[in-house]
């Protein structure tokens, strides 16, 4: 990794014979990203984006990155209301692989920080309906991934059952899961295409003077298949502020019968990405992603034991108010929206939501939470676990309701940008915990590579 835009811009000729490269600059934050990365200006004004990959990961992703442009036809791309990336060319940097494709217009917005109500939040949600509104075949004829509602459920179920396996896992979070995965009513849902993983920065945005931001770009197509909408959704724990506006509008704009369980699998399969964290370190052997992961599925069981659940029925049925729960952004570590124009960006530190201080009440809020569908109904596919809960936990299971918070600045497939900013690690005053939180943050950059690698 480390070559340089100028080297990088070479592979444009390669991949574009008769280009004339005129220019080159960065594209990605130094050091943060998975590829290297740069922008070449072309002799007749176009810009182009080359990502390079020196490991088997990102090359699988440059390739299926690749293999979903070609996919969307003009026909495709002529039903979208905004500009998916064109594939310009692939060629090879040594043995690296390299992918040239077509730079596009706009700025990003972190998670935390899409606003509510009109302009963003709406644009965002009609925009991912529209994916969502994409003939299958698209999909089915460039031989992508298709996954029924049921076989989207049985790998939850899969994966719920190898990460209990490490017992590592709060056996609140296997109950509460299991519960999930056993409601017959949240998988009656028909099968989509979609992105496998839309996170904040994979929209870019112009501003209209009358209407506010609005995308017009959409970046990160590498897990472009048929399967379950609520992947596309589940980003949204992160944007607390703005998820009831992208709900609201993607309903408005989704042209399919409701899916009453779409937003209690969009928070379930958030809650999930932290076991597909702690199977992967345990697959690969790695006990500091293990203790990393352990240590994020600890605080997600009690923050979901602190909810205060007696206040959901004073709220509005159909409103995500268990967003609101806790921001847990550290003020001075909140990414500014960086309004410069990029085709990519990779591995923002967004995931690690910082817990507050329970001494600072400027840190600590009251949530009120609305109902969503209960999630305990048993299918007997686990006769013994009712019993089992009883005498494990001695306590009610609860519904999805509640996991918003560990949430607030969740992102994978995107990532850092010249300009933007990752948060911080939580601060330790302790001088001996040092050398333990150096070992988290590279847990935590880890994470941020196998999880950008593996949505699909």
């Amino acid at each position: 990794m480390g070559r340089s835009p100028f080297t990088l811009a070479a592979a444009v000729t390669a991949a574009l014979p008769g280009a004339e490269v005129t220019g080159a600059r960065s594209l990605s934050a130094d050091g943060d990203a998975r590829f290297d990365s740069a922008v070449a200006s072309l002799a007749d004004g176009r810009e182009l984006a080359i990502r390079v990959a020196d490991d088997d990961d990102t090359a699988r992703e440059l390739a299926a990155e690749a293999l979903a442009l070609r996919a969307l036809t003009d026909g495709a791309r002529a039903m979208l209301p905004f500009r998916a990336p064109a594939y310009i060319g692939e060629t090879r940097l040594g043995d690296a692989r390299a992918l040239v494709t077509e730079l596009l217009p706009g700025f990003q917005i972190e998670a935390a920080l899409v606003p509510a109500g009109r302009g963003a939040a709406e644009s965002m949600g009609s925009s991912i309906a529209a994916v969502h509104g994409l003939p299958t075949s698209v999909v089915r004829g460039a031989g992508l991934a298709t996954r029924s509602a049921e076989e989207s459920r049985a790998e939850l179920d899969r994966l719920i059952d190898t990460a209990a396996a490490t017992g590592r896992v709060p056996a609140r979070l296997t109950v509460r899961w299991r519960d999930a995965v056993a409601d017959d009513e949240l998988w009656r849902f028909e099968s989509t295409v979609i992105l496998g993983g839309v996170q904040a920065t994979s929209f870019l945005f112009e501003d209209d003077p009358e209407r506010g931001p609005e995308v017009v770009g959409l970046l990160g197509w590498h897990g472009l298949s048929v399967g379950d909408p609520a992947l596309d959704l589940s980003w949204l724990s992160a944007a607390p502020d703005a998820a009831a506006d992208v709900h609201a509008s993607y309903a408005r704009a989704v042209d399919r019968a409701p899916d009453s369980g779409l937003e209690v699998r969009a928070r379930l399969l958030a809650e999930l990405e932290f076991a597909r964290w702690l199977v992967h370190g345990d697959s690969m052997r790695r006990p500091d992603i293990v203790d990393d992961a352990a240590a994020l599925l600890e605080a997600l069981a009690e923050g979901i034991r602190d909810d205060d659940l007696n206040l959901i029925d004073s709220r509005g049925v159909g409103v995500d108010s268990a967003l609101d729960a806790l921001d847990r952004v550290p003020q001075d570590a909140a990414a500014e929206i960086d309004t410069s124009m990029h085709t990519d960006a990779y591995n923002p530190e967004e995931l690690w939501a910082n817990t507050p201080d329970e001494s600072d009440p400027a840190q600590t809020e009251t949530a009120s939470h609305d109902r969503l569908p209960s999630t305990r109904t048993e299918t007997g596919r686990r006769p013994d676990e009712s019993a089992h809960r009883a005498e494990m936990l001695n306590i009610e299971t609860e519904d999805l309701s509640g996991v918003a918070s560990l949430f607030a600045g969740t992102s994978g497939a995107a990532g850092a940008r010249e300009d933007s900013h990752p948060l911080a690690p939580r601060e330790d005053t302790d001088d001996d915990g040092e050398d333990s939180d150096e070992a988290q943050r590279a847990a935590r950059a880890a994470l941020q590579r196998w999880k950008s690698s593996s949505s699909e």
